[in-house]
């Protein structure tokens, strides 16, 4: 397969971020790079380009860090709690999601991008649970959660059989009659 050298204009996820030189290949360079203006071929033209990339770039980390601990801060002081509908033994219906705790985040004035909250399973009990936030690849925070039933909790009544009632396994050797062995 054939590589060609690319310097990248745009920060890119897995890829680098701008004023970086990547190898990539000529075929994802020219129908997506270069039409997207996401990067420009490597020439000693564009190389000039590299110090203005550069500087551009280390002005943007610093204000994307500045920025995640401002929002960092904010995430430690706020309390979540979920207030969920509750069936018998106080058995949730539905589960919280990343997207319910990102609509609780905006409600709460703190806007952070969906993709960077980490809930692995969607919480689907009662109580305390725990969520990392990366906001940043040096910044993450690790925040906890209640879920609370907002009515009251019923436990579940175990019906014992009633003195006429025949449980099913009971059933099945009352209709059928054991077999006999042959002599």
């Amino acid at each position: 397969m054939a590589h060609t050298e690319v310097l990248l204009l745009k920060p890119l996820e897995n890829l680098g971020a701008e004023g970086d030189q990547v190898k990539v290949r000529v075929g994802y360079a020219r129908n997506y790079l270069y039409p997207q203006k996401l990067a420009v071929p490597l020439t000693q033209a564009n190389r000039k380009h590299v110090d203005a990339l550069k500087k551009r770039r280390a002005e943007r980390e610093i204000q994307e860090v500045n920025g995640a601990k401002e929002v960092a801060a904010k995430l430690e002081k706020l309390a979540l709690a979920f207030a969920v509908k509750t069936g018998e033994g106080g058995k949730m219906f539905g589960a919280i999601t990343a997207a319910d705790l990102h609509k609780k985040f905006e409600e709460s004035g703190i806007l952070i991008d969906k993709r960077k909250i980490h809930l692995h399973t969607p919480a689907k009990t009662l109580g305390k649970h725990e969520v990392k936030i990366k906001l940043h690849h040096d910044i993450s925070v690790d925040l906890s959660f209640d879920i609370v039933s907002e009515n009251p909790i019923e436990t579940p009544k175990e019906a014992a059989p009633a003195e006429g009632e025949v449980r099913k396994t009971e059933k099945k050797s009352a209709k059928r009659p054991a077999r006999k062995k042959a002599e």
